[in-house]
C-alpha cells in the first residue's frame, strides 16, 4: 500500500474499460457491515504477509508486514526487521534516546478499503506515521488463491503478498471515535487480531516522524508523546495467554494480554459486543460475522 497523487488515479480510472466492479459475495446473516460494489472481495479478507518489494528491478524486505483485511475496514502495521531487542523495557521510561529513534522508524495505518476494478484504496483513520494527504491506491493482480502483487500506478513499485490465513468466514471490528477522530480499532479475522490505539493528538505535516523530531528539535517528552500510538498484532486464542500480542510498535506489550478485550462483554439482548463502561466516544461494530457462542468464547461475559 503506496500512496500517488489523485491526479494519476482518475487518469488511470479514465481509461480502464472492460472493467466492471468485483461484486462480493453474500454476507453472513449476522453481518453489520455496509457491504456495496466497491467492498474488497471475499478473496482479500484475511490475514496476509508481505514477500517482498521491488523498486528499479531491487527487492528488499526491510519490513515485517502484517496486513489485516475484514469485509470492510483493515489494518496494516510494519516493524522493520532490523529492530533492536528491547528486552527489559516495561514503558518509554525504560528506553534511550537511540531505542526512541529505533520505534520512529515503525509504521502503520488502519480504516477503510474501497475497490474499484483492480484498483484498491486503503482510506487512513489512523497513521502511524505523519498522514499523507495524497491518496493510498495499488492496482492489485491476483496470483492464485492465497497470492496477489501489488503495483504502484506509477510503476514505482510491486509488492508481493500471501495470505496466511482467509478468517474463515469470521470477522470483527469495534471501532471507538470521539470528535470526529478515530480513538481505537478492534479488528479479528479468524483467530488473528490487529489492535489499534491513537496517540493524543495529530502530528504535524512531515514526510516521517523523523523528520519531524529534527526539524523541530522536539525534546524527548514530545516525542514520547508522538511514539505514543499502539499498533498491536496477535491471536485470539493458542497464545500464551489468550489475547495475545506478538508484535507491537511499543515492544514491551509483545507476549502480553491485549487489555482493552476485558472492557468488551456480549449485549445480553443480541449477538453484539458492547463496552462495558461508559465512553467519552461513539462506539460502533461496522463488522460482525461472529454467532454469540463465538463472541462469549472470545469476550467476557456480560456482568
Amino acid at each position: 500500500m503506496r500512496t500517488v497523487t489523485l491526479r494519476l488515479v482518475l487518469a488511470v480510472l479514465a481509461a480502464m474499460t472492460g472493467c466492471a466492479p468485483h461484486s462480493p459475495t453474500a454476507a453472513n446473516p449476522r453481518t453489520v457491515a455496509a457491504l456495496d460494489s466497491t467492498s474488497p472481495p471475499d478473496w482479500m479478507r484475511g490475514v496476509w504477509t508481505r514477500e517482498w518489494i521491488e523498486r528499479r528491478g531491487q527487492r528488499s524486505s526491510t519490513f515485517d508486514v502484517h496486513y489485516l483485511q475484514t469485509l470492510t475496514l483493515y489494518g496494516d502495521m510494519r516493524i522493520p526487521v532490523t529492530r533492536p531487542s528491547f528486552t527489559g523495557a516495561g514503558s518509554f521510561a525504560d528506553l534511550s534516546d537511540e531505542q526512541l529513534r529505533a520505534l520512529a522508524k515503525q509504521r502503520g495505518f488502519t480504516g477503510r478499503t474501497t475497490v474499484r476494478g483492480p484498483l484498491s484504496t486503503w482510506i487512513h483513520d489512523i497513521d502511524f506515521q505523519p498522514a499523507d494527504t495524497s491518496a493510498d491506491i495499488g492496482r492489485l493482480e491476483r496470483r492464485g488463491t492465497d497470492a496477489m502483487y501489488e503495483h504502484a500506478l506509477d510503476s514505482s513499485y510491486v509488492e508481493s503478498w500471501q495470505r496466511r490465513s482467509n478468517g474463515d468466514g469470521r470477522f470483527l471490528a469495534i471501532r471507538i471515535e470521539h470528535d470526529r477522530r478515530v480513538q481505537r480499532m478492534l479488528l479479528v479475522a479468524g483467530d488473528d487480531f490487529i489492535y489499534v490505539r491513537n496517540r493524543a493528538a495529530d502530528l504535524a505535516a512531515s514526510e516521517s516522524i523523523e523528520s519531524l523530531i529534527a526539524a523541530t528539535h522536539a525534546d524527548r517528552a514530545m516525542i514520547v508523546a508522538w511514539l505514543d500510538c499502539e499498533f498491536s498484532s496477535g491471536r485470539v486464542t493458542g497464545g500464551a495467554v489468550p489475547w495475545a500480542i506478538v508484535k507491537s510498535t511499543l515492544p514491551w506489550r509483545e507476549g502480553r494480554h491485549l487489555d482493552f478485550v476485558d472492557g468488551v462483554a456480549v449485549a445480553s439482548r443480541a449477538a453484539v459486543p458492547i463496552s462495558r463502561a461508559p465512553l467519552a466516544g461513539q462506539w460502533t461494530v461496522p463488522v460482525n460475522t461472529l454467532s454469540r457462542a463465538e463472541l462469549e468464547r472470545i469476550f467476557p461475559a456480560a456482568p
